[in-house]
């Protein structure tokens, strides 16, 4: 349903500590094998351990690695090695301007990067599907300071994402709470943010 309306991509979310849409490894590489030549595989993982990322994208066969937490320092580097031909995208979580020099740092290692709203700080770690936004004031300005893809997500809906995009202009969106409704995925909400992105770029 998602590419029929126009998605480029498909996140595909394994085990989070919390959020919406986690599904299990085996269903996760049924559909990264069946998503069409051109549609991005996104695994979202919330491993911190190279290795155990390495592993869990030879599991599912996905063609890019949208990795949520922060990783140690010399973990890109170990991943780029280990899966040449994949793709990486980090995720950081805009708390506050401390976001705008993580993003600076992490540039060099990573395809791209994607700006979400979740809090690793906390107890239990949220590290997507919040349904929050962000200061999109701190995600325009990492757009302009870094020369690398920005993705942005964070409570994005259709009645958002217009202003959304106007404000940041970032390479591309990322949604997951604002498309649902009782925990599917609900058309209608889908074909409304695809009208406004459409109608914002």
């Amino acid at each position: 349903m998602a590419i029929d309306h126009g998605a480029s991509a498909v996140g595909l979310v394994s085990e989070m500590p919390s959020g919406p849409g986690p599904i299990p490894e085996n269903l996760i590489s049924e559909i990264a094998a069946v998503i069409p030549p051109g549609i991005g595989s996104f695994l979202l993982t919330c491993k911190q351990d190279a290795a155990a990322i390495v592993a869990q994208q030879r599991r599912v066969r996905v063609n890019t690695i949208q990795i949520c937490d922060r990783l140690e320092p010399g973990s890109h580097k170990e991943l780029r090695h280990a899966l040449p031909g994949i793709s990486l995208l980090q995720v950081i979580h805009v708390t506050g301007p401390e976001a705008v020099d993580e993003a600076i740092s992490l540039a060099p290692s990573v395809d791209a990067i994607l700006l979400d709203s979740g809090n690793q700080s906390l107890a239990v770690k949220e590290l997507g599907g919040t349904g929050r936004t962000h200061d999109w004031k701190l995600s325009r300005q990492i757009r302009e300071l870094v020369p690398i893809p920005i993705f942005l997500a964070g409570g994005l809906t259709g009645e958002n994402i217009r202003e959304a995009i106007t404000q940041v202009r970032p390479f591309g969106v990322d949604a997951c709470s604002g498309l649902r409704t009782d925990g599917r995925l609900d058309e209608r909400k889908l074909t409304s943010f695809f009208k406004s992105i459409a109608a914002a770029i």
